[in-house]
């Protein structure tokens, strides 16, 4: 079963984000997971919204797809959307049958991205307290992230994506939201899956960004895979990446251990 809210009770410039509820037939963890898709940020793939949260549904885990604004509607508007998904689930925490203090963000390439960033980047952003919903915290209590762009400068990091978020303001800001340099101690656990040879989003991202997370004394579990490209998703529809597909088995196990 679903359902699906705005996220916002105001009119959104170019497109209206939105937030969809699966619910599972029979809850068997207390963990729910807020999801955004990847893409770029320039739109949003189906295979890592809804693919992911059927699959977590199957497995008793609520999930939450987030619609989120892409390019042109720039940083910081799809971390607004972000935090305010996590808020509202929070919020709603009672009501929807949500452990408030087991909420995990899930996100895929660009979406990687983007939980990343809202679990690291403490800022506030400008006319972020809307209603009694922003007063709930936007961290989440942990982070999956499947192939993530972490940065958005050369070398390694996805330029794309960098200049998709930020448009004009790439230049001033690539480095500073390249979210391995925004790690900290309070930055929440973290599932990181990637392949070696992924020639969309390189695996140096990851690399990168447990990297960090180990500085900093957070908690992480890595999966690098030899092979498979940008994008798989469940990694399930492909015989060559049949491989890959233990990841969701994998994070299944993880959730168990927080």
């Amino acid at each position: 079963m679903t359902q699906t809210y705005d996220l916002w009770d105001f009119a959104c410039e170019h497109e209206t984000p939105t937030m969809t509820h699966y619910i599972p037939t029979e809850k068997k963890s207390d963990w729910s997971v807020v999801i955004f898709p990847g893409g770029g940020y320039q739109h949003r793939a189906v295979h890592e919204g809804k693919g992911y949260a059927e699959f977590l549904n199957a497995h008793g885990v609520q999930a939450f797809v987030v619609e989120y604004r892409v390019a042109p509607s720039y940083f910081p508007v799809p971390l607004a959307d972000a935090r305010r998904a996590v808020r509202m689930v929070r919020y709603f925490a009672k009501e929807w049958g949500v452990c408030a203090d087991k909420i995990a963000v899930m996100g895929s390439s660009a979406g990687g991205h983007l939980a990343a960033l809202v679990s690291n980047y403490t800022q506030p952003l400008e006319n972020e307290v809307h209603d009694a919903i922003d007063e709930e915290a936007y961290r989440p209590n942990a982070q999956i992230l499947c192939y993530p762009v972490i940065s958005l400068l050369p070398d390694f990091g996805h330029i794309g994506s960098g200049k998709n978020l930020l448009g004009e303001r790439y230049e001033e800001l690539g480095g500073a939201l390249s979210v391995q340099n925004l790690v900290t101690p309070q930055t929440p656990p973290a599932f990181v899956w990637h392949t070696f040879t992924d020639n969309g989003v390189p695996v140096t991202n990851s690399l990168e960004y447990v990297k960090a997370l180990k500085a900093a004394g957070v908690s992480a579990e890595l999966h690098v895979f030899p092979m498979g490209g940008h994008g798989l998703g469940l990694a399930d529809q492909d015989p060559e990446t049949a491989h890959v597909a233990q990841w969701s088995g994998l994070l299944l196990n993880w959730l168990k251990t927080l």
